[in-house]
């Protein structure tokens, strides 16, 4: 049978997507791990190419989900929601905090496609020529014909060799080192959660292992994520019909690609923003994502 997300959703025994002796990591073997993660992300590379999976909102709650666990490598208490905060609150003039910016440095990296340009604007603290000196340190001679993890582990050993304390560009990094192995036009946040803190210390062989492993961890969850976004963009679609204001359709794809949205952010006056949010809450079509009364954020 063909894997596609539809037979996916259709068959209760493929619904945990990745069978568990990919996701047991029980050998601590590379020639294992490598053989477990090469499993997993190909199941992966099918997945993301179907046309129903709604692949700007994966990037970006993906994005939302490393920016978290980056958070968590630097001791900083916010999560998930202080960051939709952060960067969705924003007024003209402010400044979105360190968090804030980790969590626009992961927005910014997965939402264009892949180029040094692009990757300089995520991380403008860093300059273009060093990005792609790191980017290709993953393939130099005896390298470029390797794996997609020995590029992505050359790539987090560069960056942290040469920076130690850089672990968000060097993740950002990493994802992207493994889409240009894999052909892929955008980053696909992975390694931040995939990945422990202490991972990120080591090198040559056990750097290899850490990323089989963390490949391992990060695409079932990555794979729930996208059936589960695939199964909400339909149902936004189903009631899209039902919305009679003009400019809807242009606001259901705002929802369609972002993790958050303000009704601020819809191509509408405000009132008429926050009454289509509510009628797409109503309708099933999307949640309301804080849980308050004011200054309330929408997802699908």
């Amino acid at each position: 049978m063909t894997f596609t997300l539809s037979n996916i959703q259709d068959d209760p025994a493929m619904q945990l997507l990745l069978p568990s002796w990919v996701t047991s990591r029980r050998s601590e073997s590379l020639e294992d791990m490598a053989f477990l993660s090469g499993s997993a992300l190909s199941c992966l590379h099918q997945i993301i190419k179907q046309s129903d999976v709604p692949q700007a909102l994966l990037r970006d709650r993906l994005a939302l989900q490393a920016a978290e666990a980056c958070i968590l490598f630097s001791g900083r208490p916010e999560r998930a929601g202080e960051l939709r905060d952060a960067i969705h609150l924003l007024r003209p003039g402010d400044l979105p905090g360190p968090a804030g910016e980790t969590y626009l440095a992961w927005r910014r990296a997965a939402e264009r496609p892949l180029s040094v340009k692009a990757l300089h604007r995520a991380l403008p603290e860093v300059e273009a020529t060093r990005i792609a000196a790191w980017l290709g340190a993953g393939k130099e001679r005896g390298v470029g014909q390797a794996g997609p993890i020995t590029r992505v582990a050359k790539v987090l050993e560069a960056v942290l060799t040469e920076m130690p304390r850089a672990e968000v560009p060097a993740l950002i990094l990493a994802d992207t080192a493994l889409a240009q192995a894999l052909g892929w036009d955008h980053i696909l946040p992975l390694f931040a959660s995939g990945l422990a803190r202490v991972d990120l210390t080591r090198r040559g062989d056990a750097l290899r292992l850490a990323c089989h492993g963390a490949v391992t961890t990060a695409t079932p969850q990555a794979l729930r994520m996208a059936t589960d976004l695939s199964r909400r963009a339909a149902r936004l679609k189903t009631v899209a019909p039902k919305l009679r204001a003009k400019t809807a359709p242009a606001a259901v794809e705002v929802f369609l690609s972002r993790d958050a949205v303000a009704p601020s952010a819809l191509p509408m006056p405000d009132r008429a923003a926050r009454r289509l949010c509510d009628r797409l809450v109503d309708l099933g079509a999307v949640r309301e994502l804080t849980g308050r009364d004011t200054f309330r954020l929408y997802g699908v």
